[in-house]
């Protein structure tokens, strides 16, 4: 089996990239390092691992056949829509676009890193896989909303069109050991904040939801999705639902912190809700999450007292 992951050097390219190495796969990384970088995959020594700095919004050539592709490039988090607004929606579109132009090529199966951020802020909850979202296509977050939402129709016209095997994983929260310190996404902040002893910052009143999903859990269900055979969006998340100030107050907890909570505005069009409906992932994939949220949140936390000393 020889795969290809675009964003190769982020958080979940690069356990994506240690997994299909385990299950003896050549695997090649490609990333231009916007928002990975190499020291997520510099422990790996393996004939089988290849990495080539690459912007796939740009042609891709690869020598030789591929079995898969794997669409994980993307910055995907707050700071990121701010930051690179402009480079977020050429990825969805233009990288999307190219990534699918080599899989047709290659004859191999395409699966999309889509997201639960398709479903904007929900009106209907928790999300199934036919709810069409509520996405403010002018907002600060749209810039990835509609990136994901029109590389999904993409996928799908390459479906339909040119008959390519497809695969598109909505991907609600994912947090782990390689998340980026600087990440903007709840996890990372509070962890950080809670260890060097700063206040945990919880926008609006805390009340809004999300569901967590250790990233073990999250690269079996994207294995098992490879080995489907259905085009239509699959979540993969934690259905386990807990609120934003219920994460701050675990976080301090399994720190140790004596970090206090302070409550800033709610950011334009924040969700208030989020929680996937994983029916048809237990149905079709025989997968659910096993890691306890707390287990997860132990694990990163040790990853980031690391990072932290070592700076």
């Amino acid at each position: 089996m020889r795969v290809l992951i675009t964003g190769g050097a982020g958080f979940i390219g690069s356990h994506l990239a240690d997994f299909l190495l385990g299950k003896g796969a050549d695997v090649i990384a490609l990333d231009n390092l916007l928002t990975g970088t190499t020291e997520n995959i510099e422990h790996i020594r393996s004939d089988h691992f290849t990495f080539i700095k690459h912007d796939v919004t740009n042609y891709i050539y690869i020598a030789g056949p591929l079995d898969y592709v794997l669409h994980f490039a993307s910055p995907a988090s707050p700071i990121d829509y701010l930051e690179l607004p402009i480079q977020t929606l050429k990825v969805g579109a233009l990288g999307t676009h190219k990534a699918l132009g080599l899989a047709k090529e290659k004859r191999a199966v395409f699966l999309l890193a889509s997201t639960s951020e398709v479903y904007g802020d929900p009106l209907s909850h928790p999300q199934r896989e036919d709810y069409w979202g509520n996405v403010n296509p002018v907002g600060p977050r749209g810039v990835y909303d509609e990136a994901k939402r029109f590389a999904e129709a993409m996928t799908m016209a390459y479906h339909r069109f040119h008959g390519l095997e497809s695969r598109i994983a909505r991907i609600f929260n994912t947090y782990g050991p390689r998340i980026r310190i600087r990440d903007g996404r709840a996890i990372p902040t509070f962890i950080t904040q809670a260890l060097r002893g700063e206040p945990l910052t919880v926008y609006g009143d805390g009340s809004q939801t999300r569901s967590f999903c250790y990233i073990d859990d999250l690269v079996e269900g994207i294995w098992r999705l490879m080995h489907a055979s259905t085009p239509d969006p699959v979540n993969l998340g934690n259905p386990h639902e807990m609120t934003l100030l219920d994460l701050a107050k675990r976080v301090i907890a399994l720190t140790g912190s004596s970090s206090e909570i302070v409550f800033r505005p709610l950011p334009t069009d924040d969700p208030k809700v989020r929680q996937p409906d994983i029916s048809r992932a237990r149905q079709l994939l025989h997968w659910e999450p096993r890691v306890d949220v707390d287990d997860g949140l132990r694990r990163t936390i040790e990853w980031f007292q690391t990072k932290l000393n070592a700076r």
